[in-house]
């Protein structure tokens, strides 16, 4: 069983302002990221960057075989949320922007603007697989691709620059911290006999701060000396697979000409006991011939495929 996550990079419908100009562009996009899905085959897969529901039933249509579809009902000003495309019936948990209880309004810019919640939904879905009840919860965090007042993708000074890469940050680790709290419920003290997991865009790396909050108690990574030492964390923990991933292979996105793992799949105790793989791409292998993106997203809009790659385990 296949279990993954992918941003779909702006999947509209067409016409609008940030997907394809026309049908054929559309339909050009869809058979590019079918095609990835076919070879992929998940039985469960979070997404992002999903404008209209109908896109996403498109893209389960152009895939073909019969499909679930979940979608979050918050998307973020651009119109992009997350959900989910599995192969098994799905029953939604939870689809929430709240900041967990304590947590206060973070700063968004150089006014007074500050928010209280995600910028996009948090989606949480119950799967009925063949090993038993998957709780996943799929998210897309705040963006490192910072954007200024106006709409512009440039700063008009380095202060500037600083001080949105901050507010970005802010709502970053906010948003982790909110997503800990979805997890903590999904788990509820019992991942040693749950099986769990945090799918998703995170916007950055393995080692950061942001990505570190998800794993609960610190200690037991994959391979590291205490990875096969059970304490009384494992029911609370999530390990993040990319250990497991290999090393030529451990991105998902190319920012700029260099290589990132920004995607990730974290799982609870039960689950990661029974990983048998772990990957980027396609279970084979094959290169997808990521592009290098750039700080304006929106030249991209109307692009075939996805500037990111699935990131994805096999269980059992």
């Amino acid at each position: 069983m296949i279990l993954g996550t992918w941003n779909l990079e702006n999947l509209f419908l067409p016409g609008g302002p940030s997907g394809p100009r026309d049908k054929a562009a559309y339909e050009t996009k869809l058979a590019a990221l079918a095609a990835v899905l076919k070879e992929l085959d998940p039985v469960l897969l979070g997404v992002q960057e999903v404008g209209e529901a109908q896109a996403l039933r498109d893209l389960a249509g152009t895939v073909g075989g019969g499909w679930h579809t979940a979608l979050s009902a918050h998307a973020d000003g651009r119109g992009i949320r997350v959900g989910f495309l599995s192969r098994v019936p799905l029953e939604v948990l939870a689809d929430t922007t709240a900041f967990p209880p304590k947590l206060r309004p973070v700063q968004t810019d150089d006014t007074s603007g500050e928010t209280a919640s995600a910028g996009r939904g948090f989606l949480a879905v119950e799967a009925a697989t063949e090993a038993g009840p998957l709780r996943v919860a799929v998210c897309h965090l705040k963006s490192k691709l910072l954007s200024y007042p106006g709409g512009r993708f440039q700063p008009r000074n380095e202060g500037e620059r600083a001080r949105f890469g901050a507010y970005a940050l802010y709502r970053r680790a906010a948003e982790a911290a909110s997503l800990r709290a979805l997890a903590d419920e999904l788990l509820a003290g019992g991942g040693r006999e749950r099986d769990v997991a945090v799918l998703g865009d995170l916007n950055d790396e393995v080692q950061a701060a942001t990505t570190q909050i998800l794993l609960g108690p610190p200690g037991s990574e994959i391979g590291s000396a205490g990875f096969e030492a059970p304490d009384k964390g494992d029911a609370a923990r999530l390990w993040n697979v990319a250990p497991l991933i290999p090393s030529a292979r451990r991105f998902s996105r190319i920012n700029s000409g260099r290589r990132e793992l920004i995607d990730h799949v974290l799982v609870s105790h039960r689950l990661v006991r029974r990983l048998s793989a772990a990957g980027t791409g396609l279970p084979d292998g094959t290169d997808l011939r990521l592009p290098s993106v750039g700080p304006d997203p929106s030249e991209r809009r109307g692009k075939p495929g996805s500037d990111h790659a699935p990131v994805w385990v096999r269980i059992g």
